[in-house]
């Protein structure tokens, strides 16, 4: 691949994110200088890709989209997903891989749905937006807040409480008429999911990291952004059997659970009650991976609570664990030792 289409795909690839220090990375990434890197940027505008804001000396950029559309729905019971996805979004899709249409198809029909049955709000706004090399799908509804919902319905200690049983799969605030597996497996079908809700900012990227922020203003409602490139090859099987396999007879068996979700700020996993936090629920899933990146340190008690206490009393279950530094590693590996 030619140096320059590599310069121009990184540029496209990471200006949203990093809009203040594009220019800078880019000339570290490939070793040119300021002024080609300018050049960079004024064929992108002049291609209709990219839009500038400031003036030269403090300007910033962001991706210009081809297509962007706008619907706000009023929100009943009789206009399910289904029919919101054929009336508003499927002509957006046509020339896209089948497989990037897949995704979009299974992506907002589980979130639209949840804004029906949950989210106990009247309207709705979907946002599509079609951008170089990605496509970007937002569900907005002005109702109670999904982490609101969770901790309220599940009666747990707070919101990220909510998000750590968010990110373990099988969570419902209705099982009669819902498994829970629609957030799960969304989640990891998008190169970025993310859901704006009260004060709490959560997102996950194809690489497995997530990220939680605390936002100073509180948002009203639900805001649930996906996004995935166009050149994607991901399949929705691909991801259900990721979690499944024959082994398991398609069955939502695995789990994937990040462990720093169960920390506060400023605190060390280091006791009981918080691995119990992360243990909750594990009776519905046979493998469970426990991921400690983000994680720097972890009690004695937090450790033997898992990998012993909850072995011994759940010899049937798989517990797998990746992520973790020398500390956590030397502490899991001292209480898996004894067992």
């Amino acid at each position: 691949m030619r140096q320059s289409t590599r310069i121009r795909g990184f540029i496209l690839k990471n200006v949203e994110e990093y809009p203040d220090v594009i220019s800078h990375m880019v000339s570290e990434q490939f070793g040119i200088s300021r002024q080609a890197v300018n050049r960079y940027f004024r064929n992108l505008l002049s291609e209709g890709l990219l839009l500038a804001k400031g003036n030269t000396r403090n300007r910033t950029y962001e991706l210009k989209p081809i297509t962007e559309k706008l619907f706000p729905i009023i929100i009943t019971s009789d206009l399910d997903e289904d029919k919101v996805w054929r009336q508003y979004l499927v002509n957006l899709f046509e020339g896209f891989r089948q497989n990037i249409v897949g995704i979009f198809h299974y992506g907002f029909t589980e979130m639209y749905n949840n804004v029906i049955d949950h989210s106990e709000g009247k309207n709705a706004l979907v946002s599509f937006r079609h951008l170089a090399g990605r496509i970007e799908l937002t569900v907005i509804d002005d109702g109670i807040g999904i982490f609101n919902k969770i901790t309220s319905e599940l009666g747990l200690a707070d919101k990220r409480e909510a998000l750590l049983e968010l990110a373990k799969g099988k969570l419902t605030t209705d099982p009669e008429h819902h498994t829970g597996e629609g957030i799960f497996f969304t989640t990891r079908m998008f190169d970025r999911f993310s859901i704006l809700s009260g004060e709490l900012y959560f997102s996950h990227n194809i690489d497995d990291d997530w990220l939680i922020e605390d936002k100073e203003d509180i948002y009203e409602g639900t805001s649930i952004r996906m996004r995935i490139g166009t050149e994607s090859n991901r399949t929705v099987k691909e991801v259900f059997d990721k979690y499944a396999g024959e082994e398991y007879e398609y069955g939502f068996k695995r789990t994937h659970v990040p462990v720093y979700l169960a920390s506060y700020k400023g605190e060390n996993l280091v006791s009981r009650s918080q691995a119990k936090r992360v243990l909750a629920r594990f009776d519905r899933f046979e493998e469970i991976l426990l991921d400690f990146r983000g994680v720097d340190f972890i009690g004695q008690a937090f450790a033997d609570e898992i990998f012993r206490v909850f072995k011994d009393n759940n010899p049937s279950k798989k517990i797998l664990w990746i992520g973790a530094n020398s500390d956590v590693k030397k502490a899991i590996e001292s209480v898996t030792r004894s067992v």
